[in-house]
């Protein structure tokens, strides 16, 4: 299908399963050019059609001057730098260098500065996990404002929570949104979602139970290990909405079996269907949750309607692989709320 020369155009850095350029979709926009290292995403990209180009390989190797001289120009760059080596967890709990350092993911960031620089769009959206934004790493964050300015750009930036944006998780993002100085600066759309405890004009969350409840009847396959792995038995005890510190002398467990706070927080979590998940992991694991209320491991079928994917968005690879795709994803329903605003405010004569 011949592309529709009216949308505003977009160039998308690691893409993985293609979250971001779903969203921007939705709301007017058109990827012209896509790129991910990982094989598998790529494929997924390519499967469903999410760019008019998908390149498959190491971004220093891109000269995004000559995809401008090739394409035309690029009116939105978006992408989300590798978050690990912004990840708190991994920072005090692993003591693994990180930011710039990190010799997997550290040149990420100022890569993404590169393509900014050689491709001047209008506006571009960075995306990372909420850790971006600590004191742990002031370097990176001020490096990204310096350069913004440098290149002329005003930024807004805010770490957003999904679920007040209609995600049924409750999901923490750095976003931050670039326009050129000469355009009125980004102002972030108005929440729709709160949390239903607080007393609000605004629409309660969407819960698990809203999106993921006709799986309820779906029988645990026969698997090698099974959620929890040696603590089986132990998870199916703890409540739905509740981890492991269900089991703690502070929580009152007569026989405690853990120490408070002795594990992440995510060992032996349960989701519970009257509130979102929590935040959706990168990697599939035995005994890292979220796992479904009814003790078994989530089907990659949910992991979609909870990241807000659809239904038929096909993801490649194996489980593992849909996992990962899924769990490093910006859910597209988020990435929908910021492209509207970006669209509705610097793009109204492209249809």
């Amino acid at each position: 299908m011949p592309m529709d020369i009216k949308k505003p155009t977009v160039l998308s850095l690691f893409s993985g399963a293609g979250g971001l350029d779903l969203g921007f979709d939705k709301a007017g926009f058109h990827t012209v050019f896509a790129t991910d290292i990982w094989d598998v995403a790529c494929e997924t990209l390519t499967k469903n059609s999410v760019a008019d180009e998908v390149f498959c390989g190491d971004i220093r190797d891109i000269n995004f001057s000559e995809i401008k001289k090739r394409i035309g120009s690029i009116d939105v760059l978006i992408g989300g730098p590798p978050c690990p080596p912004y990840s708190q967890t991994r920072h005090y709990l692993i003591g693994k260098a990180d930011g710039f350092e990190d010799e997997h993911a550290g040149f990420a960031v100022p890569e993404y500065f590169r393509a900014l620089k050689e491709l001047s769009p209008t506006v571009f959206f960075f995306e990372n996990v909420d850790g971006f934004t600590f004191k742990t790493h002031q370097y990176e964050f001020e490096f990204l404002k310096k350069n913004a300015a440098e290149l002329g750009y005003n930024i807004t930036y805010k770490v957003v929570n999904c679920a007040n944006y209609g995600v049924p998780q409750t999901r923490k993002r750095f976003i931050c949104v670039g326009v050129k100085q000469d355009l009125p600066k980004f102002v972030f759309p108005s929440e729709t979602h709160a949390d239903p405890s607080k007393k609000t004009d605004l629409l309660p969350w969407v819960t698990c139970g809203e999106v993921i409840s006709e799986f309820d009847n779906i029988t645990e396959e026969e698997k090698e290990q099974r959620p929890g792995a040696k603590d089986y038995d132990l998870l199916c005890e703890i409540p739905a909405g509740d981890n492991y510190l269900y089991f703690t002398e502070k929580r009152g467990y007569p026989n405690p079996k853990f120490k408070w706070k002795s594990r992440y927080w995510t060992f032996l979590l349960k989701l519970t269907p009257d509130r979102p998940s929590w935040t959706i992991q990168a990697s599939f694991s035995t005994n890292q949750g979220p796992f479904h209320w009814r003790n078994r491991f989530l089907r990659v079928e949910e992991l979609k309607r909870i990241q807000t994917f659809p239904d038929e968005y096909e993801l490649l690879g194996d489980f593992k692989d849909q996992w990962r795709q899924v769990g490093n994803a910006v859910p597209p329903q988020m990435a929908f709320m910021i492209a509207k605003a970006i669209k509705e405010e610097y793009f109204n004569g492209k249809r």
